[in-house]
């Protein structure tokens, strides 16, 4: 709790100049490749039902080989052949520890019949780029990748190693890149700290940005099965007792009880920086729910707002539903699989332990889903671990770079909603950071959705926002 404080009073400190040279931006040549790239890797499918990440990783790898990293310092390597991994090197001076960026290759699944383009196909249309993975994250991968080709083209040489880990299965199934690297290649990846462009954030108004986020801190992902048993029988003969009714009656219980709101120094700190950039009852609500105790109404409006309510609480909602076995039968098994967020500081087992208590039915078993979806009837017992305490060079650095590209949006500390690997980084001592630049419309969130996209003029921006960032993070005091 110390150094929670302690973070939270730095964040709301002034920071003083930055004493980083602005950088000049991208030219053409590496805007071009950068994109090519980008579209490289949305037309590479990397789902975890038809797809594999490792194409992906020995297609960026055959990139940067090609710019000249030697073979030493690009690998591709995977616990099997469909989840390979990428990691690359860029040498610096060795003054200080390596930086390591992680992002992941693969994608939501997404269905060809749900969406008005192919999802695996990249195409641009009316300024955006169409494709899985456009917002969610194969942009920063490409951002990422470009950015270590622009600087090893340059002759940058900057004073720590920078090394990217472009991973597996974070957006689900049995082999984590990032987990399985930790703990099998952790000298390959071993560094002071770790950006991560699956977390933060820049938030824009009609492509114009309004902040930036700095993650700081995220929540504890867990999912979890609800099911339910009837006694079965003939569709024309209905009982009460049917499966189906009882686990209805339960989600209905769910979606009525709300977890509780708890706040921490955190997500303190993004109300107060958020409120000045809101309208005068947002602003009014988001500083009503920063006393002590909390104003109730100011609570119930900013819960109506999906990302204000999953700041304020752990949340818990159902994904999918399986029930029968025939039309003309009466079910009798149903489940649900419900997916929860956590606030840091609970675990998954005090969470499915709520639930059990929400639902306050003895014939719903309340069961807990791993990696590998199997069930089991208690979860871990595992908190997510403090935010650490921020980097003073990495707030400078952002604040300099937010005022040169975009002046007068606020760097604003945030706890990622959903969940990162950065929760397989914290957890091994590397203090992890989410750092995105790459600007997505508030009301065009489409990560996970159909028709996802991205500005092409957003790429653009995070690939120069970034370009800036590691300069100024890396280049050796005169």
């Amino acid at each position: 709790m110390r150094a929670f404080k302690t973070w939270a009073a730095a964040l709301l400190l002034a920071a003083g100049p930055a004493a980083f040279a602005a950088d000049a931006a991208p030219d053409a040549a590496s805007r071009q490749l950068a994109f090519d790239i980008f579209k490289q890797l949305i037309n590479i499918d990397t789902s975890d039902a038809t797809g594999s990440t490792t194409p992906a990783a020995q297609a960026m790898a055959q990139r940067l080989l090609d710019a000249g990293l030697p073979p030493a310092d690009v690998q591709v390597l995977g616990p099997n052949p469909s989840k390979g991994n990428l990691v690359a090197r860029l040498r610096g001076s060795g003054k200080a520890r390596p930086i390591l960026m992680i992002c992941h290759l693969d994608v939501v699944e997404a269905r060809r019949e749900d969406w008005n383009t192919d999802p695996y196909q990249f195409i641009v249309k009316d300024g955006y780029a169409y494709g899985r993975g456009t917002q969610d994250v194969k942009s920063g991968c490409a951002i990422l990748v470009a950015t270590l080709i622009r600087f090893k083209q340059e002759g940058y040489v900057p004073d720590r190693d920078l090394i990217i880990a472009l991973t597996a299965d974070e957006e689900g199934g049995p082999d984590n890149g990032v987990d399985w690297l930790v703990k099998h290649h952790r000298d390959l990846i071993d560094a002071e700290y770790v950006l991560n462009p699956d977390a933060g954030g820049v938030d824009a108004e009609d492509g114009r940005v309004v902040s930036v986020q700095l993650g700081a801190t995220e929540k504890l992902y867990a999912d979890f099965v609800l099911g339910a048993t009837g006694t079965g029988g003939h569709s024309s003969l209905p009982v009460p007792d049917n499966a189906i009714y009882r686990l209805s009656s339960a989600l209905q219980q769910l979606q009525r009880s709300p977890f509780p709101v708890e706040l921490n120094p955190v997500t303190r700190a993004f109300f107060e920086r958020m409120a000045p950039r809101e309208d005068a009852q947002t602003a009014a609500d988001l500083r009503a729910v920063l006393k002590d105790p909390p104003d109730q109404r100011a609570i119930a409006r900013l819960s109506a707002d999906p990302r204000y309510n999953a700041t304020l609480r752990t949340t818990c909602v159902p994904t999918r539903l399986q029930a029968g076995h025939a039309n003309n039968a009466l079910p009798q098994t149903a489940t649900a699989l419900v997916n929860c967020r956590i606030l840091p500081g609970h675990s998954a087992e005090e969470v499915r332990q709520d639930l059990v208590q929400i639902v306050d039915d003895a014939r719903i078993t309340v069961r807990w889903e791993d990696n590998a979806g199997e069930l089991h009837d208690t979860a871990p017992d595992d908190k997510t671990l403090p935010p650490p305490p921020i980097k003073p060079e990495l707030l400078n650095a952002l604040d300099e770079v937010s005022a040169q590209l975009w002046p007068g949006a606020p760097v604003i500390p945030e706890m990622e909603t959903g969940a990162s690997d950065g929760i397989y980084t914290n957890a091994a001592g590397m203090p992890t950071y989410g750092v995105s630049g790459v600007a997505i419309d508030r009301d065009d969130v489409r990560a996970h959705g159909r028709d996802e996209r991205l500005r092409v003029d957003a790429f653009y921006g995070g690939l120069d926002f970034y370009g800036r960032v590691l300069r100024a993070l890396t280049t050796p005091a005169s």
